[in-house]
C-alpha cells in the first residue's frame, strides 16, 4: 500500500510538472499560419472567403459588419473550410476544437489549451501503458518523466494543431490493442474493448491521416506474433467497419478531394525541388536523391530520442567532426563491452574510457560538448541492446519488437513517400511524431540499464547525460523564447496576436459613424488551383473579425490601396492607425 501511494505521489508530481511545462507561455505568442487555418476551419470559415462572398464580394456593397461575418454556418461550410484549408484532414480534431471554443472562447490560450490537455494526458497514458505491459512501475515513472520533459511534446502542446490529440489517440489505440490480445489469451470477452478500439481508430485516422502508420504496425505485429490466425478476425472486422466509416468522409465529406490534392502537391513540390529548391517560400525542398533524403532525415532520427536530440544537425556539427567522434566512440564502446561486468575497473580502463569520449574535442573544427555526447552514442546503443536482451529473457521480445516498429515505421514511411514523390518536403518531425511515446520507452529502458552498471562506467555516462541535459534545457529555453525554428518554426520571437489586439482597440474606440479599413494585399497565385474569388487578400479582415463581438454592427471595408495598416476612420476623415502589420513582420 505504501508503494502504491508513493508511486501515485510521484506520478502526480510528474503530471503537475508536465502540465506546468506545457501551459507556460502557451498563449504568449501570436498564432502562425497553420493555426490561423485551424481557427477559421474550426468555425466553418474558409480562408479568403470562399463561403463568405455575400459578406465581402457582393457588387455595390463595399461594407460589412461582424454580425454579417458571423452569420450561422452549416455543415457544408465546415466541410468546405476543411477542404480548402487542410485538404480534408483532421475533421475529428476540428470537431473537438469547435465544441471547446463554444465553451471557452477563441483566445490564443483557449485555442491551444486542448493541445496542452492532450499532451499532459499523454504523460499519464505512457505511465499506464508501460506499467501494464512492461510490469514495472519504476520504468513507467521514468517513461512518464521523459515524456513530461520531451521538447517535441512541449513545443507541439503550444500549437493549436491536431498533433497532440493524434499522439494521444494512437498510443491509446495501441494500449487497447495489446489489452485485447491479453484478453484473448485469457479467454475473456473482448467485444466492449473492440468497440472502443474501433472508435479510437476512427477518431485517430480522422485526426490525422498519417496515423495510419501506427495501425499498419498493429497489423504487422498481428501477422508476426498473433496465433492462431482466427484471433485476427475480430481486428479485421473492426478494421473493416472503421475503414467503412472513415470512407464516408472521403466519399461524402471533406476527404473528397484529398487524394487529388495530395497528387497535386506531390507534383507541385517536385517541380519546386527541381527548379527553385532554396528560395521558393516554403523552405528548403530538395530532389529526393539518396544523399538528400539521408541528410534531411538525419535530424529526424536523432531528435526522435532525447539523448541524441540535436546531434543530427550535420550542417551545424560537420560530417568530419561527427565521424571523428563516432570513430573514437566505437573504441569506447569496445571497452564498455569488455569490462562492464567488472567491478572495480582496471585503472587504465577507467582513465581511457572518458578520454576516448572527449578525445574528439581538440580534433574538431569548433569545440562543442555535443561531440562528447556523439562519442557516447555507441555506448548508449550497446546499453539499449543489453536492455532489450534483458527484457527478451523475461518474455517480452514480441512487445519490444512492437515498440521498435512503432518507433521507426512512421519515419520510414515518410522516407519511402519522399522517394515516391520525388522531393524531401514531407520529411518533417511532426508527420512521424506518433513514434515519440515509443522512442521514450526505449530511452527509459536504456537509462534503466545504465543505472544497473556497477562500476565507474556508470558515473562517466551520467556525466555525459548531464551534458545532454544541458543542451535539452537550452533547447526548452529557446522554445519558450519562440526562437527554436525546428520546433516553433521561428528564429525571431513573435509578438502577441496582432489581430486580437486590434479587435480590443476597435471595441474600445469605435463609435457609430466610424469605419474600420483593412489592408488588402494583392494575391499572386502560382496556378489555377491557388486562385481565390478575389485578386486581393481579405485575411487580415477575417482574422480580426474572429475576435469581435458576433452581434456588433461595426462598419468595415477593405482598402485595396493599403497593404499594411489597419485603420479607424472618423466621420471627420481623421485616420487612426490601429496596427501596422509591416509586411510579413507581424503576419506570422
Amino acid at each position: 500500500m505504501k508503494l502504491v501511494k508513493s508511486t501515485n505521489a510521484v506520478l502526480a508530481v510528474i503530471l503537475i510538472l508536465a502540465f506546468a511545462l506545457r501551459v507556460y507561455h502557451s498563449g504568449t505568442y501570436g498564432i502562425y499560419l497553420d493555426e490561423k487555418y485551424t481557427l477559421l476551419i474550426s468555425q466553418g470559415i474558409s480562408m479568403e472567403g470562399a463561403n463568405q462572398r455575400d459578406v465581402f464580394f457582393t457588387p455595390g456593397k463595399p461594407y460589412f459588419t461582424p454580425r454579417e461575418f458571423w452569420k450561422e454556418k452549416s455543415i457544408d461550410d465546415f466541410i468546405g473550410a476543411n477542404i480548402r484549408g487542410d485538404i480534408g484532414n483532421s475533421p475529428s480534431y476540428y470537431a473537438v476544437l469547435w465544441l471547446w471554443t463554444k465553451l471557452f472562447g477563441l483566445s490564443d490560450f483557449s485555442l491551444r489549451f486542448p493541445s496542452v490537455l492532450f499532451s499532459t494526458l499523454l504523460v499519464g497514458l505512457v505511465f499506464l501503458f508501460v506499467r501494464r505491459h512492461f510490469k514495472s512501475e519504476r520504468l513507467a515513472l521514468l517513461s512518464a518523466l521523459l515524456t513530461a520533459v520531451e521538447p517535441f511534446f512541449i513545443a507541439y502542446s503550444h500549437m493549436a494543431r491536431n498533433y497532440s490529440m493524434s499522439f494521444f489517440l494512437t498510443l491509446l489505440a495501441t494500449h487497447l490493442f495489446l489489452l485485447i490480445l491479453d484478453q484473448h489469451r485469457s479467454g475473456q470477452a473482448v467485444n466492449k474493448r473492440l468497440l472502443v478500439y474501433g472508435l479510437v481508430f476512427v477518431m485517430a485516422l480522422l485526426s490525422h491521416y498519417l496515423t495510419i502508420t501506427v495501425f499498419l504496425c498493429h497489423g504487422l505485429y498481428a501477422l508476426i506474433y498473433v496465433r492462431p490466425a482466427r484471433r485476427w478476425v475480430p481486428f479485421l472486422l473492426t478494421g473493416l467497419v472503421g475503414v467503412g466509416l472513415v470512407s464516408l468522409w472521403f466519399l461524402f465529406g471533406g476527404g473528397v478531394y484529398t487524394f487529388k490534392t495530395l497528387a497535386y502537391q506531390a507534383q507541385f513540390y517536385r517541380n519546386l525541388a527541381l527548379t527553385d529548391p532554396y528560395k521558393n517560400g516554403f523552405g528548403i525542398i530538395l530532389p529526393a536523391t539518396l544523399i538528400n533524403v539521408a541528410e534531411r532525415s538525419a535530424p529526424i532520427w536523432a531528435d526522435l530520442f532525447i539523448i541524441s536530440n540535436g546531434l543530427g544537425q550535420i550542417d551545424a556539427l560537420g560530417i568530419r567532426n561527427v565521424a571523428i567522434s563516432v570513430f573514437l566512440g566505437l573504441f569506447a564502446v569496445g571497452l564498455l563491452y569488455r569490462y562492464h561486468p567488472m567491478s572495480p575497473l582496471p585503472l587504465w580502463v577507467f582513465l581511457l574510457y572518458p578520454l576516448l569520449l572527449i578525445a574528439a574535442l581538440p580534433l574538431v573544427t569548433v569545440i562543442n560538448l555535443q561531440y562528447v555526447v556523439v562519442a557516447a552514442l555507441p555506448s548508449f546503443a550497446y546499453l539499449l541492446l543489453l536492455a532489450i536482451r534483458r527484457q527478451a529473457m523475461e518474455g517480452r521480445l514480441p512487445l519490444l519488437v512492437f515498440v521498435i516498429m512503432l518507433a521507426v515505421v512512421p519515419t520510414l514511411f515518410l522516407i519511402v513517400m519522399a522517394f515516391r514523390n520525388g522531393h524531401t518536403y514531407g520529411i518533417t518531425q511532426r508527420y512521424s511524431g506518433f513514434s515519440f511515446p515509443f522512442s521514450v520507452i526505449l530511452v527509459a529502458l536504456l537509462l534503466q540499464q545504465a543505472a544497473r552498471i556497477q562500476n565507474e562506467f556508470r558515473e562517466v555516462l551520467w556525466v555525459v547525460l548531464a551534458i545532454q541535459c544541458y543542451f535539452v534545457i537550452r533547447l526548452l529555453y529557446h522554445i519558450y523564447q519562440d526562437q527554436e525554428p525546428k520546433y516553433t518554426y521561428f528564429a525571431r520571437q513573435r509578438s502577441p496576436n496582432p489581430y486580437y489586439l486590434v479587435a480590443q482597440k476597435i471595441k474600445q474606440a469605435y463609435v457609430p459613424g466610424d469605419t474600420v479599413l483593412y489592408p488588402s494585399i494583392r494575391l499572386h497565385p502560382r496556378d489555377e488551383i491557388e486562385k481565390t474569388y478575389w485578386p486581393f487578400s481579405i485575411q487580415d479582415a477575417q482574422l480580426t473579425n474572429m475576435y469581435l463581438p458576433k452581434d456588433a454592427e461595426y462598419v468595415q471595408r477593405m482598402d485595396t490601396t493599403e497593404v499594411d495598416k489597419i485603420t479607424l476612420v472618423k466621420p471627420s476623415g481623421k485616420k487612426i492607425t490601429l496596427f501596422d502589420l509591416k509586411g510579413n513582420t507581424y503576419r506570422y
